[in-house]
């Protein structure tokens, strides 16, 4: 609790006072008007502008993370920028400071990213987002975020007595509007570049708005004032200023992290966990007493608990219809205790700034710490499990401190110790899923670009009856790589079936069939985009050459140093590190004989590699008579259309090729689509019985660079 006496402000009408004039009230819908634009623009910003950039970076779900750190960084500079310009300036210059930064933001529109910055290397990504966006939305996002902080001590200012909090309320509800539209409105209907364009539009609207404010306001002008004697604000308070905020904080980009880093990096799965986390901060900061304390830490402790159980290494396979509701709601009621023990420590008007800096700081300090932190001190996605844990740790030091609370400066009260070991055995819970899933892998390493696990297994056969003799024991352990709960390569580990084609790559995969068909016309050139441990190279025949193009250097790094696949293939292997659309687009034709595309981390998929653009491009570097193999297993998201559409705008017949598990060969169940110039290619003796050809017609919308949408292909039926 603060040590100051707080008023009971919330009860207030936010800036409606008895008796009050028309003018009056048109300057209340004005402040109200600019500060939800804003509020708006700033949150429908962040999914446009990181769905702009995320081709760049090979659709790596920590584009998204890294994204939104930055956007909770500039806030803090926009909340900073509001306390030093409200702190420091007279009221008279206040105005036409913000009117001069306003004007000189519009330079920046319209926000769409430079061309001349992509690069397909994997140099520093998370520094290259950051640059990106700093130079695309920089100056523009940096206005809009103080917009709330600013223009609700300027009201506070003019109509003394009255709370402005409420505008935080609503400034939280224009954000909540923008992230819940994005995906279902205008990423839909709209092109990103029609999107970018009527963003920017909509900006010079609110600078108009801010600058009418800016000119029209009337400082000092309230007719009560505010009590002097206030006492000084602690430190301790304002730690928990900033603690709480940065826990939030951390929870909303760790369990989004979890939740988008198998399925895919859409504006969908990141708008849920940031919806949740915005309603929080409407309910908590609205003044109506939504959150009850007693209740939501009964309710926190069960979510604790129960994210806990599902961090459990037992529960990777889990289907998303269970584990994306209990993270959501997980999520939603640690952030209602997080923020709503915020909202109890909201000071008077007069440090409102101060108050407003100090959650941004929390916010960034939170970001930080799962953006850029994480990756470099943990090997696995091990920041969920820390921000869970600290949270009921914090929570325990705020019941101790508050002089309201039951567990007041508790020590040895039997309820108290209760709380106590819940809070320590969810933390011994969380420790224990960690050690688990460290123990059971050979190697963990991670990148921006995901965390890879190395496991060998010694017997998995489909019978579960186990064979008398160890020979055939022996025969089956394997090595795997795997990413979160997917497999992205597996190889056996003697030296009698090392060679063996397995996982989606099996002699009856789609991708195995079209190799074989064409190993009739002599030495192949075969590309394939996505390395994982080089297991098609296991078709190569001398005289073959075999390119893999590969994004993540940690990938490249494993497949030549843990597992055999290229080294021991007998044709010329050749690696191209970086993005492959990228790295395809600055060479010369390449002349494939067979393109795979097979580059999905998980379940998630590099959007920019299914677009009209990308279809094209492939085409240009496969021989006349070639065939193209994209891989469209995926357990959440139905890829056969935008494929199908795709070979029907370029007039290339396909066929879907279908095998199943044979896990004694560690072969699993596989959809490959196959595209060819030469309709009788398809017809092969190899491709033929297991091919089911495609419809030509159809209606899905063809993807292109500046229109996707993944919401249309989701499975609604999560498996």
């Amino acid at each position: 609790m603060p040590s100051q006496p707080e008023r009971n402000l919330d009860t207030d009408r936010a800036g409606e006072a008895p008796g009050a004039t028309g003018g009056e009230w048109n300057r209340k819908v004005l402040y109200g008007f600019a500060i939800f634009l804003s509020a708006f623009l700033s949150f429908q910003v962040q999914p446009l502008i990181a769905k702009l950039i995320l081709p760049w970076f090979g659709g790596a779900a920590a584009v998204w993370t890294t994204s939104l750190l930055f956007f909770q960084v500039v806030l803090l500079f926009g909340y900073s920028y509001a306390h030093a310009l409200t702190r420091w300036l007279r009221p008279a210059l206040q105005g036409w400071v913000h009117i001069v930064l306003l004007a000189a933001s519009l330079l920046a529109l319209p926000i769409i990213p430079n061309p001349a910055l992509k690069t397909a290397a994997a140099v520093a990504p998370a520094l290259r987002v950051l640059l990106l966006l700093t130079l695309t939305t920089g100056l523009p996002y940096f206005l809009l975020t103080s917009t709330s902080p600013l223009l609700q001590a300027w009201y506070a200012e003019e109509r003394r007595g009255h709370s402005p909090y409420r505008f935080y309320a609503l400034s939280n509800a224009g954000s909540l509007l923008a992230v819940l539209s994005y995906p279902v409105l205008f990423e839909p209907n709209f092109s990103l570049r029609h999107q970018a364009q009527g963003w920017s539009a909509a900006y010079v609207l609110a600078c108009l708005a801010l600058a009418v404010v800016a000119i029209l306001r009337q400082p000092g002008g309230g007719r009560e004032t505010l009590p002097e004697a206030a006492s000084p604000i602690s430190w301790t308070t304002r730690a928990l200023w900033l603690a709480l905020p940065a826990c939030g904080s951390a929870l909303l980009l760790s369990i989004t992290n979890h939740l988008s880093q198998d399925l895919t990096a859409i504006p969908l799965l990141w708008v849920i966990p940031l919806s949740l986390y915005l309603l929080s901060f409407i309910l908590c900061f609205e003044g109506r007493g939504w959150y009850q304390r007693r209740l939501f830490l009964r309710l926190l402790a069960v979510a604790l608990g129960a994210m806990a159980y599902a961090l459990q290494p037992e529960f990777t396979s889990v289907s998303l219809l269970l584990l994306v509701p209990l993270y959501c709601v997980g999520l939603f009621v640690c952030c209602m205790v997080c923020h709503g023990e915020l909202a109890r420590l909201k000071p008077l008007p007069q440090h409102l700034t101060e108050f407003y800096l100090m959650v941004s700081l929390g916010g960034a300090v939170g970001g930080l710490f799962v953006a850029l932190l994480a990756p470099v001190v943990f090997k696995g996605y091990f920041e969920l499990p820390v921000a869970l844990g600290a949270c009921a740790l914090l929570v325990l030091a705020v019941l101790h401190r508050d002089p309201q609370s039951p567990f007041y400066r508790a020590r040895w009260q039997p309820a108290w110790l209760v709380v106590v070991l819940i809070a320590l055995g969810i933390n011994a819970s969380l420790l224990a899923a960690v050690i688990k899933q460290s123990s059971r892998s050979r190697l963990m390493v991670r990148s921006f670009f995901g965390t890879l696990r190395e496991a060998d297994v010694d017997f998995t056969p489909s019978d579960s009856n186990r064979p008398s003799s160890p020979a055939p024991l022996q025969a089956m352990a394997r090595r795997q790589l795997i990413n979160g709960p997917i497999q992205h390569g597996v190889q056996f580990l003697t030296a009698e079936r090392r060679r063996e084609p397995t996982a989606y790559y099996g002699r009856q995969s789609g991708v195995g069939l079209a190799i074989q068909a064409a190993n009739q016309r002599g030495p192949l050139r075969v590309g394939v985009v996505g390395l994982g441990v080089g297991t098609l190279s296991a078709y190569g025949r001398a005289g073959d050459r075999y390119t893999f193009y590969e994004i993540n250097p940690q990938v490249i790094e494993l497949a030549g140093r843990d597992f055999t696949f290229l080294r021991d293939s007998a044709a010329q292997v050749v690696i191209v590190s970086g993005d492959a659309r990228l790295a395809l687009e600055a060479q010369p034709a390449q002349n494939f004989d067979v393109l795979a595309v097979d580059a999905f981390s998980g379940d998630a998929i590099p959007v920019h590699l299914l677009t009209r653009e990308a279809f094209q491009l492939y085409f240009r570097h496969l021989k006349a008579d070639g065939v193209l193999a994209v891989h469209i297993s995926n357990s959440y998201l139905n890829l056969q259309p935008v494929v199908e559409r795709a070979a029907a705008y370029f007039g290339k017949p396909a066929v879907s090729v279908v095998n199943e598990d044979d896990p004694d060969n560690g072969v699993y169940r596989s959809r490959w689509i196959l595209i060819a110039a030469q309709p009788e290619f398809l017809a092969s003796p190899e491709i033929r019985p297991a091919g089911v050809p495609l419809p030509r017609a159809s209606t899905f919308r063809l993807w292109t660079d500046d229109y996707s949408n993944l919401l249309g292909i989701l499975k609604w039926v999560l498996g």
